[in-house]
């Protein structure tokens, strides 16, 4: 069906190479566009080609009256509210929408397809406000305005990174409007690029995120002098999780040669804290789910969710490929996958504070004057407790609309926003983790940690000191977060140590 296939993992690359593939020949698009021009002349009831829309599929619409009917169409769905995408996944959005329309089963006009490449080329890149989509019928709000500056309305990202009025930049790029035919504005606003824009990106990154969350319990485990039992291979063989195994070979790996585990290995402790053992099963349990929504999201970015689509045989059938549920739920359970991630983290970083085995509590060692480490916890328990809010699922949800045409719909648009959320505020409390556990294991010198932890531990203390009194620690968070998103303490280890998975 497509000539180039869009993962996740290599997002960026693959979307490059479709952008370049479809403009050196969109024989697909033009295809597709000869059977809606034969269709037009049939005689036939075509839904929104030459009918209304929704609730409105039973009006036939005049020839002469098909072009104001696609205008129309984008005009009156731009109703969306709220902060706008981010760029980056509005640029995604644009992007999606171009490799789903150069597939070649929805009929769109040329030269809207060549100006939609035209806009991806100079980074034109459409603000698309992030409420008004009920994920049914594609994202439809949102993805009216992504189409408004094709006919010199809307807004586009300027460099200073505010909305700057379409017909300025088309202006200055000597870019006429242009005016849409038949099929044309139903190819644009039906679909889910909104909400797999969203997925896309948070998906590209979590194979960091969850290679950095077990550096950190790496990194805690090696402070509190946990015990590498857990760890041990077998645990693993008998239960079969891939993401369990997975998980269990980075911590060992992370702990090879570990000076500060072996002084503790006949300490006569029993067992630790869950939040330490069972790190395999529940850093695993969130990988497997991700490795699910991953395929998800892949299937659905490579696929065709217009209506109606066009056949190659000239039949043009209605569906409902723009239904969200799909994604819907799949984003929904990558929020508490991921959530859980920071519900563990959180509780390491409590761990640390508590002054076990050694360590001062609140990892500071006058206490009273100073507060050490205690508020950093407060914000990543606060972050925790709002991300058990933001996870109720979206997707059981559903109010009619359009008459009642569109009488359940997926919410899927909701399920993308607060991933988003999710995802943020677990980096934040994985970068407080990665503060605090740093700064416990300053006090188990001269002893070393294994030899992946030490790499991290030496790049984060090149970055941020150690703390005798208390700080501005926003400014250290600042950098550890940074650490956290920019993924150059996991490039760092594999580029000096190994590879972490």
């Amino acid at each position: 069906m497509n000539d180039i296939l869009i993962s996740t993992k290599n997002l960026y690359g693959d979307l490059q190479q479709s952008m370049a593939l479809l403009r050196s020949g969109p024989d697909r698009v033009i295809k597709s566009r000869e059977i809606v021009e034969r269709a037009l002349t049939d005689g036939k009831a075509y839904y929104g080609i030459n009918t209304g829309f929704g609730g409105l599929a039973s009006r036939r619409i005049s020839n002469e009256q098909l072009e104001k009917l696609q205008r129309n169409l984008i005009i009156s769905h731009s109703v969306g509210v709220g902060d706008p995408v981010p760029r980056e996944i509005s640029r995604l959005m644009l992007q999606l929408k171009i490799h789903t329309l150069g597939i070649g089963y929805s009929g769109v006009s040329l030269p809207v397809f060549e100006r939609l490449l035209n806009f991806e080329e100079l980074d034109l890149i459409p603000c698309i406000p992030s409420r008004g989509s009920l994920g049914a019928s594609g994202d439809l709000a949102p993805l009216a305005h992504m189409s408004l500056p094709l006919i010199g309305e809307g807004t586009f990202w300027g460099e200073d990174g505010k909305p700057v009025p379409a017909r300025q930049l088309l202006e200055h790029h000597a870019l006429e409007p242009v005016s849409l035919k038949a099929k044309d504005g139903l190819s644009l606003i039906n679909g889910t690029q909104l909400m797999s824009a969203y997925g896309a990106w948070i998906m590209e990154q979590m194979s960091h995120m969850l290679a950095l969350a077990d550096l950190l319990a790496a990194m805690s485990i090696e402070a509190l002098q946990g015990s590498i039992n857990p760890f041990d291979d077998r645990i693993h063989q008998v239960r079969p999780h891939p993401g369990q195994a997975a998980v269990a070979h980075n911590i060992r790996f992370l702990l090879q040669d570990s000076e500060i585990l072996e002084s503790h290995r006949h300490c006569g402790k029993v067992q630790d804290p869950y939040c330490l053992r069972c790190v395999p099963q529940v850093h695993g349990a969130t990988r497997d789910a991700i490795a699910h929504v991953t395929e998800v999201i892949d299937r659905e970015i490579n696929s065709v969710n217009d209506n109606p689509l066009v056949f190659g045989n000239g039949d043009i059938i209605s569906g409902g490929n723009f239904h969200g549920q799909p994604l819907a739920l799949a984003m929904d359970y990558a929020a508490i996958a991921i959530a859980e991630l920071a519900s563990i983290s959180e509780r390491r970083t409590y761990l640390l504070l508590e002054g076990h085995d050694g360590l001062p509590e609140l990892l500071m060692k006058e206490t009273g004057i100073n507060s050490g480490f205690m508020m950093p916890q407060y914000t990543a328990a606060a972050l925790v407790s709002e991300n058990k809010v933001l996870c109720h699922p979206a997707s059981v949800d559903s109010i009619p609309s359009s008459l009642g045409q569109e009488d359940h719909v997926s919410m899927g648009s909701i399920s993308a926003v607060k991933l988003l959320q999710v995802f943020k505020n677990v980096q934040h409390v994985l970068a407080i983790e990665l503060m605090t556990a740093a700064q416990a294991l300053d006090f188990r010198k001269p002893l070393k940690p294994g030899r992946g932890v030490d790499q991290a531990h030496r790049y984060v203390r090149s970055v941020i000191p150690h703390v005798e009194q208390d700080v501005v620690y926003n400014d250290h968070l600042s950098l550890c977060h940074n650490m956290v998103t920019s993924r150059e303490l996991i490039r760092h280890i594999s580029g000096e140590y190994g590879k972490v998975k």
